[in-house]
């Protein structure tokens, strides 16, 4: 009985102490009242939606999952280098997560549909693009199966990889009101740090 405790306390303290990020629900309520700016376009969910396990590519053209960012909150912006709006937002994307991307947060860009990745490239170098990865979705598989019907589409994820927010249409995603949206999304101990 006391090597069962043990290995249940033990389990548990890992459990915790390794993903503090699961340990307070965000309290979705309170997030929406946060919306100002921009961000006003953004609709937060009553209850978190699950997401599609369908893949999308890298830039190598290897399968990738939003498993890979399971654990952290995440902007995940779909685009096409086609799309003004999306090439008129995407600095700011950027910049976003070059501030607050780390263990707890990560910026996703999906080029979605025809976006060759010469032209992902090239807009990349252009935009001085320099902190996002080079992903892709070329057939739509995994857009049309989380109801992205238009261009640009963002949605935020929970650290449980569940959709929470969705907004249509482009923002400065590194406005003051966007920053401070998303680190109320964010572990107390990460934006306590930045205070």
């Amino acid at each position: 009985m006391t090597a069962k405790f043990l290995f249940a306390m033990l389990y548990a303290a890992i459990t915790l102490g390794a993903n503090p990020v699961f340990a307070e629900p965000v309290n979705l309520s309170k997030i929406s009242e946060l919306r100002a700016g921009d961000m006003n376009k953004l609709l937060i969910h009553a209850e978190p939606r699950e997401m599609s396990s369908a893949g999308f590519l890298d830039e190598n053209g290897d399968k990738v999952t939003l498993k890979s960012y399971k654990g952290k909150v995440v902007l995940l912006n779909f685009w096409a280098t086609w799309c003004p709006p999306c090439r008129a937002e995407m600095p700011s994307i950027d910049a976003l997560q070059a501030d607050l991307g780390g263990d707890t947060f990560a910026v996703v860009t999906i080029a979605t549909g025809r976006n060759s990745l010469p032209a992902i490239k090239s807009f990349f170098k252009e935009a001085d693009i320099t902190n996002l990865p080079i992903l892709r979705d070329p057939k739509r598989k995994f857009s049309r199966a989380n109801g992205v019907l238009g261009l640009p589409t963002t949605l935020i994820l929970n650290a449980d990889g569940n959709e929470i927010g969705r907004m249509q249409g482009d923002a400065d995603w590194h406005s003051d009101e966007a920053l401070t949206l998303i680190k109320a999304l964010l572990p107390k101990s990460e934006t306590e740090t930045d205070s």
